[in-house]
């Protein structure tokens, strides 16, 4: 046991002379770029940290070159963060946050017209009910409609779908964030609960085909495959499946959806609660043309383009994990203009009035190719 107080000792004493050392390194670096200021000498950043990663790799061996060469890029990212900061090097996307917070209303708007992909009682528009208390609600065929009417002023607000609990992300919308402007103001989460309904008259036993959209026939997978003879139709969405059998007249047609599509369509309910999981929940994001932040915002949303090289997305990640921010949801869609280059989604645990919030935003900007700023905004559990 003596032995191992000891070791602790030395470790103790070890790690304060390398928090000294570091303090020092600091020091150094940042009076080396002030000279290269004054003197007009460029900054040739990825240069000096190769040449420092492969000293470090050298010297610590093959047995710890890999350890000491990530040490280094966070010391090297923590360095370019301090000297950005010393520099008065400042973030456009934290611009746009300051001047959103400016420009803001109090109170989040109680009646607005809404655009809405779908018909009437498609779960878009329970989540709208649910995000306002009494919205104008304008329906369209397609979320890039949805996106569009939002800029073009059509409508001040959007909801669309972008992930479920079961079924996973809505990649028809990430893929459209990449081509449109628009701020998200708001999140809603809400339980879908996917009922099988058809004209009156029908019996299960009956029943031939089911409509409904891709989601929710994956996330009623098991139910649907203890249904023998049926043909499962993918539809618009849920609430157009409803009106589809609605309107077909035919008894031997059912579709998957919402209670409230029986209640709009005249449907009566064969079976309830067919989703295969109780805890199934779809996020929806309401939109604007504008960034407008809200009172309570604790949630950031941004997308960055970051260099094709390798340890892009672990700088991009340790700079979350320096300043303590939790990292809620990652999400890589394809860019297609280029090959196999990806745009990431980040949602984030974050206050736009703490500190850390304006340095994320500075750092992210300089090391990434492109940095945008969607949203800060709070969530509502419906």
């Amino acid at each position: 046991m003596e032995e191992l107080e000891l070791l602790d000792t030395y470790m103790e004493e070890t790690d304060s002379r390398i928090v000294e050392l570091l303090r020092r390194r600091m020091e150094l670096s940042e009076k080396a770029a002030g000279i290269r200021r004054a003197s007009g000498l460029p900054a040739p950043e990825s240069e000096l940290e190769r040449t420092v990663l492969a000293r470090a790799a050298e010297q610590a061996g093959d047995g710890l070159a890999d350890c000491a060469q990530a040490v280094f890029r966070d010391i090297a990212a923590a360095d370019r963060s301090r000297r950005n900061e010393a520099s008065g090097i400042t973030s456009s996307a934290y611009a746009d946050i300051k001047a959103a917070l400016d420009n803001t209303p109090e109170l989040f708007p109680p009646r607005a017209t809404v655009a809405c992909q779908g018909v009437e009682g498609a779960y878009s528009q329970i989540a709208c009910d649910h995000l306002f208390k009494s919205p104008s609600i304008m329906y369209f065929d397609t979320f890039e409609h949805v996106f569009r009417a939002v800029e073009a002023g059509l409508c001040r607000f959007g909801v669309l779908p972008i992930e479920n609990s079961a079924a996973g992300s809505v990649n028809a919308v990430y893929d459209l964030m990449l081509s449109h402007n628009f701020s998200i103001v708001r999140s809603a989460r809400l339980k879908v609960s996917h009922c099988l309904l058809a004209l009156p008259g029908a019996e299960l036993s009956g029943i031939r085909q089911v409509y409904s959209h891709p989601q929710a026939i994956n996330q009623c997978s098991a139910f649907l495959a203890g249904l023998k003879d049926v043909k499962v139709t993918a539809a618009e969405n849920t609430a157009a499946a409803a009106k589809l059998v609605a309107e077909s007249g035919r008894r031997d047609a059912a579709a998957l959806c919402s209670r409230y599509c029986g209640e709009n369509y005249g449907l009566k309910i064969l079976r309830p609660g067919v989703q295969d999981s109780d805890g199934n929940y779809t996020r929806f994001i309401c939109i604007s043309r504008a960034p407008e932040i809200y009172p309570g915002a604790d949630r950031l949303s941004m997308m960055m383009i970051l260099p094709h090289r390798p340890g892009s997305l672990y700088g991009a990640l340790s700079k979350f994990n320096a300043l303590g921010l939790n990292v809620r949801k990652i999400e890589s869609r394809p860019m297609p203009d280029r090959d196999f280059e990806f745009m990431f989604y980040f949602d984030v645990e974050a206050s736009v009035y703490a500190p850390e919030t304006e340095k994320l935003f500075r750092d992210l900007e300089a090391s990434s190719e492109r940095l945008r700023f969607l949203g800060a905004y709070s969530e509502v559990l419906c």
